[in-house]
């Protein structure tokens, strides 16, 4: 009998009968791949059977955490690993995924027993980078495989609490006619790593490889699937790596942990927001410094603009850390309200250290960043920036304003410029001095007279 096939889209698992030129749910062309439907064969030794229940007679307990020895991490994850969770962990090659799982066996080997299954790299490979990282615990247990069958069968002999997949790309069924990263291939083998983690109440972490956009690689479901998807960012090629968590379903999202990556491994920044000014200069113009809610955490950051004029007839705008198109919609504000007359220069706008800023709570201290250096003048090094700008040039209010606020006082920061319908009912610390704007103009009216004429 002749063996059924069916063609997928390689970008979003999108599945049709026939070969198609362009996916209709993605959009994307020439990504559909032909894969040969085999009959499934279970591996599992037995099937729960499930029975409908009175949600009052449900045990609501707390679920038991684990603490993973680094509390960045457990800041991240809610306060630490929940039994029977499936977590996603994706980032750039060499970012240090893999790493930061070697480096917390360590710990949680004390008490648990850990399996770490590496479809990647050999045994050999894995124990030359535990001696690096001072891993040695005798609760870890490791293997070099890529069949989903035969990681079962492990999983079923040393019986572990937590397991380590290295990487999802890299594992395969027999029973699917695919190659191993396949849309099929993925779908499957994270689905028989999730009833696993459900029935026997095992902590799975998944390492996911990323496209070249910065998502993850395989069928779109895929986060759906788990509990928690965190992403590693930064620069590679730089020492700092921001742990961001974009899904949990056991703690708050967008909580983010900042980690340094030495010689030893992975080490923890307790204090991100000093970090990330490290090093600020205080007689360059155009540098303005934030507060950003990254969870329940304000992370202080500095933004840098650069305006020049342009050498060609239409000017640049440039961004990194920050938006694009909000950028170019808060030049354009600029110029009409503030009366700036940007339409001649280049405008280069960067966040230092990496950070991604994705919330409007950073359009005024990137306004006075792009002000500043259109004037040529240096803001003072201890003033801080809060306030969403409408198109209208007003001021709008923002959340966690106190908090925001007592972050910069930590830091020893004397002054704030926010918006005037935000002060109220909110304790200001008696070091700092704020000063209230209604619209853009007023506060880089404020700006304008505390800065230094170069």
């Amino acid at each position: 009998m002749k063996q059924k096939s069916l063609y997928v889209c390689s970008q979003c698992g999108y599945e049709t009968p026939k070969w198609l030129g362009k996916c209709p749910s993605c959009a994307n062309w020439n990504t559909f791949e032909e894969v040969f439907a085999a009959p499934k064969k279970s591996f599992f030794p037995s099937v729960l059977r499930n029975t409908p229940q009175v949600i009052a007679d449900i045990a609501a307990d707390n679920e038991e955490r684990c603490k993973t020895g680094m509390s960045e991490l457990d800041r991240v994850l809610g306060g630490g690993i929940v039994s029977g969770s499936l977590i996603l962990v994706g980032g750039d090659p060499g970012i240090g995924k893999s790493t930061l799982l070697l480096q917390i066996c360590q710990s949680i080997g004390q008490k648990k027993r850990i399996l770490y299954v590496s479809g990647e790299e050999s045994l050999r490979q894995i124990k030359l980078r535990a001696e690096r990282l001072n891993v040695n615990n005798q609760n870890l247990y490791l293997v070099s495989e890529t069949e989903v069958e035969a990681v079962v069968e492990c999983i079923s002999s040393v019986k572990p609490d937590i397991v380590v997949i290295d990487s999802i790309q890299t594992m395969h069924r027999q029973d699917i006619a695919s190659y191993a990263g396949s849309v099929p291939q993925v779908r499957e083998a994270a689905n028989t790593f999730m009833t696993i983690a459900k029935q026997s109440s095992i902590a799975m972490f998944i390492v996911g490889h990323v496209t070249k956009e910065g998502a993850i690689a395989g069928p779109r479901v895929l986060e759906h699937m788990v509990d928690c998807v965190l992403y590693f960012e930064g620069d590679r090629h730089m020492s700092f790596r921001i742990l961001r968590a974009v899904k949990n379903r056991f703690g708050s999202t967008n909580e983010i942990g900042v980690f340094e990556m030495r010689s030893s491994g992975l080490a923890e920044i307790e204090n991100p927001s000093a970090m990330l000014l490290e090093g600020r200069p205080v007689d360059s113009s155009g540098n303005a410094v934030i507060c950003a809610m990254e969870g329940s955490r304000g992370v202080l950051a500095e933004v840098q603009a650069l305006v020049t004029p342009t050498g060609f007839g239409n000017p640049r705008r440039m961004s990194s850390g920050v938006d694009l198109n909000r950028a170019i919609l808060l030049i354009a504000v600029l110029e009409k309200r503030a009366r700036l007359n940007l339409s001649n220069s280049d405008v280069y706008i960067n966040i230092a250290g990496g950070l991604k800023v994705d919330e409007t709570a950073a359009d005024l201290g990137i306004c006075a960043a792009i002000a500043a250096g259109f004037w040529d003048r240096t803001i003072p090094h201890d003033m801080i920036f809060i306030g969403e700008v409408g198109l209208g040039g007003e001021l709008r209010g923002v959340t966690h304003l106190e908090k925001r606020i007592a972050e910069a006082g930590k830091l020893g920061f004397k002054s704030a410029i926010i918006p005037k319908q935000s002060i109220k009912g909110i304790q200001i610390p008696k070091n700092i001095t704020t000063y209230e704007a209604g619209t853009l103009v007023q506060a880089l009216s404020f700006i304008k007279s505390e800065c230094i004429i170069h």
